[in-house]
C-alpha cells in the first residue's frame, strides 16, 4: 500500500511538471484532475477536490463571460435609433461647465413658429421653447440672452444631447418610457400638454380619420407621430399610404404641394404649420386627438444637480403665475410681500437656491427677464398672436388645467 502511494505521488508530480512546462493552467487543472481520480488514493482526496473546484469555477467564469458577450451582442443588434444607448458623459458637472463657458447651449427647433423658429429677418430664435432656454440661462448665468440655440431635427436631437453638444434639449419633445430609460435621459416637468392631430384641406370632404381610407398622409421621420399614426390607423382598420419626410419643413412642403391628403403632427405644431401655408383658411385640423403628447425639456442621465435646476426653473415659472408674480411686479413682491410662500420662491427667505448651486434669488432673475408661465404662453401662443391657441390642459390647475408646481419649501 505504501509503495503504491509513493508511485502515485511520483506520477502526480511528474505529470504536473510536464504539463506546467507546456503552459495553460486550465489544461493542467483538467488533466491533473482526471489523472488523480484514476491514480491518487484516499489520502490525497482533499487536494483533488480543491483542484476540481478551481477547474469548475474557471469554467463557470468563462461561461459567464461568454453569456455576457452574447447578451451584449443581442442587445446591440436590437438597438434602434429611438433606443440607442447614451454616449459617454461630458466630464465635470454641467453647471460648472455652463458657468465656465458663460453660455447655455440649448437644443431647439428652427422651423415651428410659436415654439422654436429662426426668424430670417433678425437671424434670432424665438418661441415658447426658446423662452424656457432663456429661463434656464437667467437662473444659472443671470442673463436670459446668454444662450446659443442649436437647431435640431426630429432625427438628430437625441444624438446631439447624448454627445454633450447641448446642455439641455427644449424642442417640443414627447416624454416616453423608452426615451426616459433606454436613451439615458431625464425629462423635466411637462411644459406643454399636447396631442397628435390631423390637418386636411377644407374642400377634401374629410371630416374624420376614418375618411382617410386609401389616402396619403405626410409624417415626419423619427418621431412618436410616425408610430402613433400607424397604431391609430391599424386600430381603425383604415388603409393609408404614409409619406415619410426627414424633417418638419420637408413634411409641410410636401403637404402644401399636394403630395399628401393629410398632414399629421402634434396639434400645436399643426396650428403653427397652418399659419405658414399660402391660404390657412383652406385647411382644417380635425377634432380627433390621436395620442397624448406631454412635451418637456430633456437632460442627460448622470447629473442630478443639473436635472434639479431645469426641473425647478420649470416649476418656478408655473408657481409664479399661480402666485400672481409677473415680470412687472417681481421686484416689488420680493421687497414687500409678507407671504412666506412668495418669499420662499423669490429667495427672500431660506436657502433653496443654494441647494441647487444657484443664488437664492434665481427665480427673481428668471421672472424679471422672461416672465411667469402665463406670460411665456401668451407672448408666443396667446390671443394676441396669430395662433390664438387656447390654454386648455395648459391652464393652471386652479383653472381646470394640468399645470401644477410642488411647493418651494
Amino acid at each position: 500500500m505504501k509503495k503504491n502511494v509513493i508511485v502515485s505521488t511520483i506520477l502526480f508530480l511528474g505529470l504536473s511538471l510536464l504539463l506546467s512546462a507546456c503552459g495553460g493552467a486550465p489544461v493542467v487543472e483538467k488533466v491533473v484532475t482526471v489523472e488523480v481520480e484514476k491514480v491518487v488514493t484516499q489520502e490525497v482526496e482533499k487536494e483533488v477536490n480543491v483542484e476540481a473546484e478551481v477547474a469548475e469555477a474557471t469554467e463557470e467564469a468563462a461561461s459567464g463571460e461568454a453569456v455576457a458577450e452574447a447578451t451584449e451582442e443581442t442587445v446591440a443588434e436590437e438597438t434602434t435609433e429611438e433606443t440607442a444607448a447614451p454616449a459617454a458623459q461630458t466630464s465635470g458637472s454641467t453647471l460648472s461647465i455652463v458657468k465656465d463657458r458663460g453660455v447655455l447651449n440649448c437644443g431647439g427647433n428652427a422651423s415651428v413658429p410659436g415654439f422654436g423658429f429662426l426668424d430670417p429677418d433678425t437671424n434670432e430664435f424665438a418661441g415658447f421653447d426658446i423662452d424656457f432656454c432663456k429661463a434656464i440661462a437667467a437662473a444659472v448665468l443671470g442673463d436670459a440672452e446668454a444662450i446659443e440655440v442649436r437647431a435640431t431635427s426630429g432625427t438628430d436631437r437625441f444624438p446631439v444631447l447624448q454627445a454633450g453638444e447641448v446642455d439641455v434639449l427644449v424642442r417640443n419633445t414627447t416624454w416616453t418610457i423608452s426615451r426616459d430609460t433606454s436613451l439615458g435621459f431625464n425629462f423635466a416637468p411637462v411644459n406643454f400638454y399636447d396631442g397628435q392631430g390631423m390637418m386636411v384641406r377644407t374642400d377634401s370632404g374629410i371630416k374624420t380619420l376614418a375618411d382617410l381610407e386609401g389616402a396619403t398622409v405626410c409624417v415626419q421621420q423619427g418621431t412618436t407621430t410616425e408610430k402613433n399614426l400607424a397604431d391609430v390607423m391599424r386600430a381603425l382598420d383604415v388603409s393609408y399610404e404614409p409619406v415619410v419626410l426627414a424633417d418638419q419643413p420637408a413634411t409641410l412642403a410636401a403637404y402644401a404641394e399636394g403630395r399628401c391628403d393629410g398632414f399629421t403632427t402634434d396639434k400645436s405644431g399643426l396650428v403653427s404649420s397652418r399659419t405658414q401655408l399660402p391660404d390657412p383658411e383652406a385647411h382644417v385640423i380635425l377634432e380627433e386627438t390621436m395620442s397624448k403628447e406631454p412635451l418637456a425639456p430633456v437632460v442627460r442621465h448622470g447629473d442630478d444637480q443639473w436635472f434639479d435646476i431645469v426641473k425647478w426653473v420649470t416649476f418656478g415659472v408655473i408657481d409664479a403665475e399661480e402666485l400672481g408674480i409677473t415680470s412687472a411686479n417681481v421686484e416689488e413682491m420680493a421687497a414687500t410681500s409678507e407671504d412666506p410662500v412668495v418669499r420662499n420662491l423669490l429667495g427672500v427667505e431660506g436657502d433653496l437656491g443654494q441647494g441647487l448651486g444657484l443664488d437664492n434669488d434665481f427665480m427673481v432673475k428668471v421672472i424679471s427677464q422672461v416672465g411667469n408661465y402665463g406670460e411665456i404662453y401668451d407672448r408666443n401662443l396667446g390671443p394676441d398672436t396669430v395662433f390664438n391657441l387656447p390654454r386648455g390642459q395648459n391652464a393652471l390647475w386652479t383653472e381646470g388645467g394640468l399645470m401644477y408646481s410642488p411647493p418651494f419649501r
